[in-house]
Parts: structure tokens; C-alpha cells; sequence
């Protein structure tokens, strides 16, 4: 266990003056929502709270933290969902909302450079007036482009373009001892040596903390359409998945829902989804150049869902539309947390063949233990997004049901060859089902390449591999 240094009189004036006065809080100054991120379930206040500006200010804080041995976390929005900004050990907490300059669009290389700080809608807005396209597309669009980087965030769009490593083309980083390095660049191609920049993407901020990233971009699709398909039951919409993907015909993203998620986002939102009378629904989306394109390609796999037992296609291709699906599909999160008094997640990824046993073993699950457990998802890259809620459960009920559940679910995705966390890390929350999964050997070599990052331990401890 590290003996870490206790903030002092000393470490809060050297705080202050590298950032300034009223950038740095302590004590009772501190808003309760720094001691946790979106989904709550472990919290603790940092010493001090500092809203750093830029690369300069984080360095020196850095090699300041290192030289005194005191923990340091960084945090952005904290819209995190596996405690991943808490800062277990108190220390000092670096606010990164301020960093939220768009440095340059460079529309010759196709790339963005930007602070950490940057709101995931902002990148969407700007780059779209350009005519470009940031496709990595998590449902937290307040989230900032340094937590997606942190996380590796996934999204909708993933089964067509993939996640935000494959979008991540350089980073400036500040290490632990404060020394700065600049990882990978604005090359397409690179083949010297190891990859730091992508050990450093996933890491949720234990191994170094992202100053500035270097972004791919994509020319905008100029047409996208969505359907919204109705199935009699979660197994035959799931089934269709496999055949989908075999279309030659690939959507930009498969999304599937249940019925009951969908009524708690109509409750949630106040108002309807076009269409809430049956079981299960996929959503599908379609991007292209042209609509004659876009049209080709969602007739074809319209046409296939109703010759396998879809119950009706319903096009979202008017505003309204539009409005209607996505806003309840972005809403859904918020909706089952509003609809409970407590609730975890399970985060799973299985392969797509699997992902109709893994939600039929919920519901079995859900019988079993008498506890409610809604789902949804992203059906197109099997990453499935599971809700265990508590709601009149008392605490000694709870906490049981909750362990037990959780135990049965990662260990069905490993039967079906599955891991632990499809896009949400791993922080603090999901370590020990991480350590099960991986066993010892795998597990070395993580803590192995944390030790070469920060031998000192004081960046983000007690996460991810510890």
C-alpha cells in the first residue's frame, strides 16, 4: 500500500499559485458531484480541486504530485459509469472542462486538434458545418473528447466505423513525473515501435493524463435514414442481427430495445415513440452519398426483416421522426435511472451470434431472483448495455441480489466468449470481475506496464489493474 503524502497549507499555496487563486477549491468549497461520477455507486472527495487550463499547468502539478508522492486524478464531465474519476485515495483532482479549445481543422490531412476538455456535441456541430464527420457516437454526448479518449468510448456507429481508438491519430500527454511526450502525429500509417499512443486510449487516465488529441475525420455522409423495426419477441429481433450484417448492406448502426425501456423514455421525456406496441425493436441506420444509395441499401434489409417475421417497417426519415426515436434512444440511460431508486450496469460485449442467449439468460435471471433488469443496446457489435435496478429492494436484499446477479452475468460471457466491458472501462467498479476473467498472467503484464507509466503509483490508484 502506498504511503501517500496528505495535503497541507504548502501543497494548496503551490496550487494556487501555479493556477490561480479561485481555480483551486478545498474543504467544504468542493460540490458534491466531484466526490462521484453518473452512476454513483462509490464515492470519495479529493483534498483539493483544481481547474487546470492547459498543458504547462498540469506538468507542473505533475512533477509537483511525483516529487511529494500525492495521488492525483483527472476528471472531465464525470459522466462516467464504473467510478473511474473517483478519487479513492483524496489527493488532488484535476478539472479538465476548462481545456476546451478547437485548436485547428486541418481539412487537408482530414484532422481536428483539440483540447481535452471539448464536449462530444461540440465536435459533432463544428466539424459537420465543415462538411466532416467524427463518427464515434456514445450516447453521453456532454461527455468531453478526454473521457471518450480515457475509456476508448464506442457508441451506436461502431458496426460501420468503428470506436474512438480508430479515430485517435495523436496525443500529447503529461506522464506522472510531469515530463510531456506527444504520441503518434497526423501520419495515416506508423510502424515504429510499440503503440504508447494506443495503450494510453482505454486507460481511463492511470497511465498518463491527455493534454491534447489529434482527431480523424471523415467526409459527411450527405444522406442518413433510419428504421425503426418491430419484432414479436427480443429472440427473433436478435436472430436477425447475424443475417443483417451478411446483407450486403451495412448499416451504420443496429441498435435494439425493449419494450419496456421504451416506456420508461416516453414517461421520462413526455412524449411518444411512433411506435411502442410490441416487444422488442431494432433501429437501424443507413449513411451514404446519395439517397438513391442509402434507399438500396435499407430496402434490402427491410425486405429481409419482414420475409423473417417483422411485424412492420417504419421509415424515420422526417424531423419529427427523427426527434421522436433518437431522443428516446438517447434518453434511455437516464430513463432507467429514473425509473428506480438505485441501479449498477453490466457492460458486456459478446459475439453478435450470442447476444439473443445473453439476453434470454437476463430474463431467467430476472425471474429467478425477482428483480427487475432492463436492457438495451448495441445488437450490431454485441456490446449490451444491462441494468440490475434496486427499487423497493431494502439495502441487506440489495446488495445480495445485486453480487449474486452480477457474479451469473460476467460469468455467462465468458462462457459465450464474451469480456467484461464493451465500451464504459473498467475504473473501480468492474476490477475484480476484469481479475477473474483475465487471470494472474494477463493481469502481470497490466500492472507490469502501470509500473513503467507511474512507478510511484499516484496517478489515478486503485483502478482498472490494481
Amino acid at each position: 500500500m502506498n504511503q501517500y503524502k496528505k495535503i497541507d497549507n504548502k501543497d494548496i499555496e503551490f496550487l494556487k499559485n501555479v493556477v490561480g487563486e479561485d481555480k483551486v477549491l478545498y474543504g467544504s468549497d468542493i460540490n458534491e458531484d466531484y466526490s462521484h461520477d453518473e452512476l454513483g455507486g462509490v464515492s470519495n472527495y479529493p483534498d483539493v480541486l483544481v481547474k487546470v487550463h492547459n498543458t504547462e499547468e498540469i506538468s507542473r502539478i505533475m512533477k509537483y504530485a511525483y516529487e511529494n508522492t500525492i495521488p492525483v486524478v483527472a476528471r472531465g464531465s464525470g459522466t462516467g459509469l464504473v467510478g473511474a474519476s473517483v478519487p479513492l485515495h483524496g489527493g488532488i483532482m484535476m478539472e479538465t472542462t476548462e481545456m476546451n479549445n478547437i485548436l485547428e481543422l486541418d481539412e487537408e490531412n482530414l484532422t481536428l486538434t483539440l483540447e481535452p476538455g471539448v464536449l462530444l456535441m461540440e465536435i459533432g456541430k463544428y466539424v459537420e458545418e465543415h462538411e466532416l464527420f467524427y463518427p464515434p457516437d456514445p450516447g453521453e454526448k456532454s461527455a468531453t473528447i478526454g473521457g471518450n479518449i480515457s475509456t476508448n468510448a464506442g457508441g451506436m456507429r461502431a458496426v460501420k466505423y468503428g470506436v474512438t481508438r480508430d479515430y485517435v491519430r495523436g496525443l500529447e500527454v503529461v506522464l506522472p513525473n510531469g515530463e510531456v511526450v506527444e504520441l503518434g502525429g497526423k501520419v495515416v500509417k506508423n510502424s515504429s515501435g510499440y503503440s504508447l499512443k494506443d495503450l494510453i486510449v482505454g486507460s481511463e487516465g492511470t497511465l498518463g493524463i491527455v493534454t491534447k488529441a489529434i482527431l480523424r475525420l471523415l467526409p459527411l455522409p450527405k444522406k442518413s435514414v433510419s428504421l425503426l423495426i418491430p419484432f414479436k419477441d427480443i429472440d427473433t429481433a436478435i436472430e436477425m442481427v447475424p443475417k443483417i450484417i451478411k446483407s450486403k448492406a451495412v448499416p451504420t448502426a443496429i441498435e435494439f430495445m425493449q419494450r419496456e425501456v421504451i416506456v420508461s423514455a416516453e414517461e421520462f421525456l413526455g412524449k411518444k415513440f411512433p411506435d411502442n406496441s410490441s416487444d422488442a425493436y431494432l433501429l437501424l441506420t443507413f449513411d451514404g452519398n446519395s439517397l438513391g444509395q442509402v434507399e438500396g441499401d435499407y430496402e434490402i434489409v427491410a425486405n429481409l426483416c419482414l420475409k423473417e417475421g417483422a411485424l412492420d417497417v417504419f421509415i424515420v426519415d422526417t424531423d419529427e421522426r427523427k426527434d421522436s426515436v433518437w431522443s428516446a434512444r438517447g434518453a434511455f440511460l437516464e430513463a432507467i435511472k429514473a425509473s428506480t431508486t438505485e441501479m449498477d450496469e453490466c457492460d458486456v460485449v459478446v459475439p453478435r451470434n450470442q447476444v439473443a442467449s445473453f439476453i434470454k439468460y437476463t430474463h431467467e435471471l430476472e425471474e429467478e431472483y425477482n428483480i427487475r433488469i432492463p436492457s438495451f443496446g448495441h445488437a450490431g457489435d454485441g456490446n449490451l448495455h444491462v441494468y440490475i435496478c434496486k427499487d423497493d429492494l431494502n439495502e441487506e436484499e440489495w446488495e445480495f441480489k445485486l453480487n449474486k446477479v452480477f457474479d451469473l452475468m460476467y460469468k455467462k460471457s465468458e462462457e459465450l466468449r464474451g469480456l467484461v466491458s464493451g465500451e464504459h472501462g473498467i475504473g473501480y467498479a468492474k476490477r475484480e470481475y476484469m481479475f477473474h476473467q483475465y487471470g494472474e498472467h494477463y493481469m502481470s503484464i497490466m500492472r507490469g506496464i502501470k509500473s513503467a507509466f507511474d512507478p510511484k503509483n499516484i496517478l489515478n490508484p486503485g483502478k482498472v489493474c490494481q
